[in-house]
């Protein structure tokens, strides 16, 4: 056989196996650093509960027959949103001394009205009424929505 017929086989056992090559040398490198960002800090770690309980609760709310389970779910936000309540927003840092203390008030202010909701959620849940519970929820995320604009530090561009 002439070698000009060998080549191809070669290349094509070659290239075979490549991708086990490419994954032993993926699995051979460290992972990158995650960058750090609010959700590193006490508060977002609180507020990631809330959110992870948010979203179980977005598909369940409209079926009356989980109100269990949505309650229980309005527990951990409730919990969570009542512990962050005395935590301080890492966005209070690079703000001027002056205005840190209204900041920090204000915050206190919207998390009070934030849990407030949670406790008509619950009510209604309690109540079986599931179309007032989805009005209320719908509410509480913009809310949500408006007080991050206003108290959540910005995750830089890129």
């Amino acid at each position: 056989m002439k070698i000009r017929h060998l080549l191809p086989l070669f290349l094509i056992v070659g290239l075979a196996g490549l991708p086990g090559l490419r994954a032993q040398d993926a699995a051979s490198k460290p992972a990158p650093a995650a960058a750090k960002d609010d959700g590193d800090t006490e508060l977002g770690d609180k507020m990631d509960k809330v959110n992870g309980a948010y979203k179980k609760l977005r598909k369940q709310l409209p079926d009356a027959t989980q109100n269990e389970a949505s309650l229980k779910q309005v527990a951990i936000i409730h919990d969570a949103a009542t512990d962050a309540l005395n935590l301080t927003p890492a966005k209070a840092a690079d703000l001027p001394e002056a205005d840190r203390a209204k900041f920090v008030s204000d915050f206190q202010a919207e998390m009070k009205k934030f849990i407030g909701k949670v406790d008509d959620l619950a009510a209604a849940l309690k109540a079986n009424d599931n179309a007032t519970a989805q009005k209320i929820f719908a509410d509480m995320g913009q809310e949500q929505k408006d007080a991050h604009k206003q108290f959540r530090k910005q995750k830089p561009k890129k």
